[in-house]
């Protein structure tokens, strides 16, 4: 099977976020800015958690700080994670989604976090046809969140 087909400008991650009508499938069809069931539109960063986060580091700065570096580093992260897992190399891919998934948990990305657990838990299976499959999901995700967590907080704060 061939790896899916990323368009992108460096390190196969899309060169704009997501469109909202198609990033949903991949994690059960919630799309963001379309009402879920209690009437609140879905979000790629819960902003609760990195309030969590400010709280824990005594003040905002650490925290925009990590949100920064998270944002910085999405395309060297997901280069890392894609080209393990299109070469079927288990330890590296593992490393790199783990890393991926609490990342992302840590800075409000809980959907992508989500979606990175689901990959993981490809790779421990040894799924790497289903692994190369969950990489444009990831792709599609991780620029959505990025996108989102630099135009809620990042450049906000």
């Amino acid at each position: 099977m061939d790896s899916p087909s990323i368009a992108s400008s460096s390190g196969g991650v899309p060169t704009s976020p997501a469109d909202p009508a198609s990033a949903g499938d991949v994690d059960g069809g919630v799309r963001p800015g379309v009402p879920t069931a209690g009437g609140e539109p879905a979000r790629w960063v819960e902003l609760e958690v990195l309030a969590e986060l400010e709280a824990e580091l005594d003040g905002p700065e650490l925290a925009r700080g990590f949100a920064r570096d998270y944002a910085t580093m999405w395309d060297q992260r997901f280069s890392r994670l894609a080209a393990a897992v299109r070469a079927h190399d288990r330890k590296a891919a593992l490393d790199a989604v783990i890393s991926l998934r609490i990342a992302s948990a840590m800075v409000g990305g809980v959907r992508l976090a989500m979606l990175a657990q689901s990959l993981e838990d490809a790779i421990r299976h040894d799924d790497f046809v289903q692994g190369q499959d969950l990489l444009a999901g990831v792709a599609e995700h991780g620029i959505s969140t990025v996108f989102e967590l630099q135009n809620t907080y990042i450049l906000k704060n």
